[in-house]
């Protein structure tokens, strides 16, 4: 039997009715459900020129406001790892982000994002802005920001490369001596990495390689490992990786740049547990 999945629209006829009544009654879904849906993100309001998600069931609506359900139980269902807070500079925080959290959601919800987690989570509570990404696949590290004026500013520093981050991948091979300079275009656009190789196993046939990027591109670190022989162990998209193969071994590791709160150095590490190690499949 395939999972329940629903898309509705309604337009609001009356404000005498409540959003989750109004979409139960539309649906045959239970208001329980269509609570849960929405604080997992599955529901949103259009108010004139504006569409957000909506959480509160007792919001108030106005005649001619839209309500959207996007009802998936698959995606509703999915459980993701937990987050971990590693450093909290009250304006931003620098998180640990598992294998398989989402850095965006979609119209079907939000629940598995970092920025989504954090804001249920944190204490004391904070909005939380996402300011740049990692894949679904990789780990690491990840900073989001606390309010719009100081998340502008870090993001800032992402766009004009004033910060330096190193991220850490285990990939197929014997990687080369000294640092080598990947340059192959990303999506037919230019992209740039320097990689050095940490260790090697013999055992595995697999290196340990640290990696700088100049640009930002999509999958750049996996396009650039692939395209030079050494895709990372557990890519399934650009590399060999299946399912009989140990997730994506790729972490961000190390981030430094100057704080735009009290304009000191910062530098944050990735503590070694949480980095990529040698494993057989």
């Amino acid at each position: 039997m395939s999972p329940l999945k629903i898309e509705t629209h309604i337009k609001v006829q009356s404000t005498e009715i409540d959003a989750a009544s109004l979409l139960a009654e539309e649906t045959g879904l239970s208001k329980q459900m269509i609570k849960q849906a929405m604080q997992k993100g599955a529901v949103w309001h259009s108010h004139g020129k504006q569409t957000n998600r909506l959480r509160r069931a007792k919001k108030a609506l106005k005649v001619g406001d839209e309500l959207h359900l996007y009802y998936n139980q698959a995606v509703l269902d999915e459980v993701v790892t937990d987050a971990e807070l590693l450093f909290d500079q009250e304006q931003y925080s620098i998180w640990y982000k598992p294998f398989g959290m989402r850095c965006q959601g979609s119209k079907w919800s939000d629940h598995t994002t970092i920025n989504r987690y954090i804001e249920t989570h944190l204490n004391p509570a904070r909005n939380a802005y996402l300011i740049h990404r990692l894949d679904l696949a990789a780990t690491g590290l990840i900073v989001l920001g606390h309010n719009k004026k100081v998340t502008a500013a870090i993001a800032k520093l992402f766009e004009t490369r004033a910060l330096d981050k190193f991220y850490q991948v285990i990939v197929e091979g014997k990687f080369p001596d000294g640092k080598v300079t990947i340059d192959t275009d990303v999506d037919n656009k230019s992209a740039l990495s320097h990689a050095e190789r940490l260790e090697y196993s013999n055992e595995l046939n697999q290196s340990k390689v640290q990696v700088k990027i100049e640009s930002g591109r999509k999958h750049q670190i996996r396009i650039h490992m692939a395209s030079i022989g050494h895709p990372v162990v557990g890519d399934r998209q650009h590399g060999n990786g299946s399912d009989q193969t140990p997730n994506l071994q790729l972490t961000s590791c190390h981030l430094s740049f100057v704080c735009p709160v009290t304009g000191e150095d910062k530098v944050f590490e990735l503590p070694q547990s949480y980095r990529p190690e040698f494993q057989a499949s």
